[in-house]
């Protein structure tokens, strides 16, 4: 991670930064889509939920931490800003049985 400029952790050890921000998401996703539906399938459950996330929330809903713009407009300036850095390669495991 640390290869790539990524922090593995946004808070200290034992504290709770690190789920707020999905904790915040995951009552966003319940107040706008959950509470409000009911499906009668599992499948059309996650397909309400793929859509709301890849349809809505992605691309247009701003978020104040974002600088007010939505994840895909932020996530889209971010990778203009950083265009010329290469991009991270992936890495092949090592086959089975080799030392």
């Amino acid at each position: 991670m640390a290869d790539n400029g990524i922090l593995p952790s946004m808070g200290s050890v034992g504290d709770s930064y690190d789920n707020a921000l999905m904790e915040n998401f995951f009552s966003t996703l319940k107040i706008e889509l959950v509470y409000r539906h009911a499906w009668r399938t599992r499948d059309e459950a996650e397909n309400a939920i793929f859509s709301y996330i890849d349809g809505w929330y992605n691309p247009h809903r701003i978020q104040k931490h974002l600088d007010w713009r939505s994840p895909d407009k932020y996530e889209h300036t971010w990778r203009t800003a950083h265009r010329d850095q290469p991009e991270p390669t992936t890495v092949e495991p090592a086959p089975t049985g080799a030392r």
